[in-house]
């Protein structure tokens, strides 16, 4: 039988509990969005100067030295992850990795409505770090162009210049060209087969990243063989007529690139990154026909090999060049192999 002291102890101890839950763990929940809170919810004053920097990350296992990067550059002040689905996991992970942080938040943004509300642009505009999970990018350019996200993720990246990355869905809207697919995932198969399948869906300019100018990022590139479908991207965004020579970075699982604002990048995790340099117009670029594009220059980053975004050469790694045939991608390197 529990005695009247036990219990009063007991609510006395609830008590104490809730009263430095908030501090612990905030959570808010108006329409159109949810946030999540670890640490102090007030907006941080870091001691340390913002350096900044671009993390982009190939989906599947996130890779650690990454956020530990971006929290080394972020002064000790607050980490924001945006997404439109999943749950609160980066809170606790990020926290761990990180304890100089003041607090970590992940936001949850479901409507236009929810990427407009003050709260959610001051927590943005306020972040020392920013995070963009993965996802469905079609959702991200959806939901948030037009936006205060899109305002608030801009001004990270080119008044307050603080560390930002993105991983898989949250990579693909970090580069001038975005690959949406709304439609449903393009397979390499499929679009060199026919460079118009409806599943190539592109947008452009979510996000004004001068070290994503030019240039289209891709996820979770030799696991689901996306070597195929980046080079039709390419030849499709010349054929739009929004560049002429566009760039492309396929970036592994498990795998990230860590930039400097100069376009110096190192890499971290276990995989590499391909560097794809499109020399013009595709030879044949039509509807339900095989694609055939040549002399499409690749330079492979292993682990330990590094690249620079503003000269496009690297070093530690292996330059190549692709061509598709009717459809048919070949390397020049040994064996023929695409990702060598």
């Amino acid at each position: 039988m529990l005695t009247r002291s036990f219990v009063a102890a007991f609510v006395r101890l609830l008590t104490v509990i809730c009263m430095l839950a908030p501090a612990l763990y905030a959570q808010k929940s108006k329409t159109g969005f949810t946030a999540f809170v670890v640490g102090n919810p007030a907006d941080a004053q870091p001691a340390a100067t913002l350096t900044p920097g671009l993390v982009l990350m190939g989906g599947g296992t996130d890779v650690d030295a990454a956020f530990q990067w971006m929290c080394q550059r972020a002064g000790g002040g607050d980490f924001v992850v945006i997404r439109t689905t999943g749950t609160d996991a980066y809170n606790p992970y990020i926290q761990e990795l990180c304890p100089q942080m003041d607090s970590v938040e992940t936001i949850i943004i479901t409507s236009v409505a929810g990427a407009n509300s003050a709260y959610v642009s001051g927590q943005i505009q306020n972040a020392e770090a920013l995070w963009i999970a993965g996802g469905d990018q079609s959702t991200y350019v959806n939901l948030w162009r037009g936006t205060a996200v899109q305002t608030g993720v801009n001004f990270l990246l080119n008044s307050k210049l603080a560390p930002v990355g993105g991983t898989s869905a949250g990579l693909a809207v970090l580069s001038q060209f975005i690959y949406t697919g709304e439609l449903g995932s393009a397979t390499s198969t499929q679009t060199l087969a026919n460079p118009f399948h409806r599943y190539v869906t592109i947008d452009r300019d979510l996000f004004q990243s001068a070290l994503g100018v030019n240039k289209l990022y891709d996820s979770h590139f030799v696991t689901r063989d996306r070597m195929g479908r980046s080079l039709v991207f390419l030849a499709r965004i010349v054929n739009n007529g929004w560049s002429t020579q566009p760039r492309g970075i396929g970036i592994d699982e498990r795998t990230a690139m860590l930039v400097t604002p100069n376009g110096a990048a190192t890499m971290a995790g276990s995989g590499a990154a391909y560097f794809l340099q499109a020399p013009g117009p595709a030879q044949v670029l039509a509807e339900r026909t095989p694609l055939t594009y040549l002399n499409i220059g690749v330079y492979k980053v292993p682990q330990g090999g590094t690249f620079n975004f503003s000269t496009w050469t690297g070093t530690g790694g292996v330059a190549y060049t692709l061509n598709v045939n009717n459809g048919v991608v070949t390397s020049t390197q040994p064996g023929v192999n695409i990702y060598y």
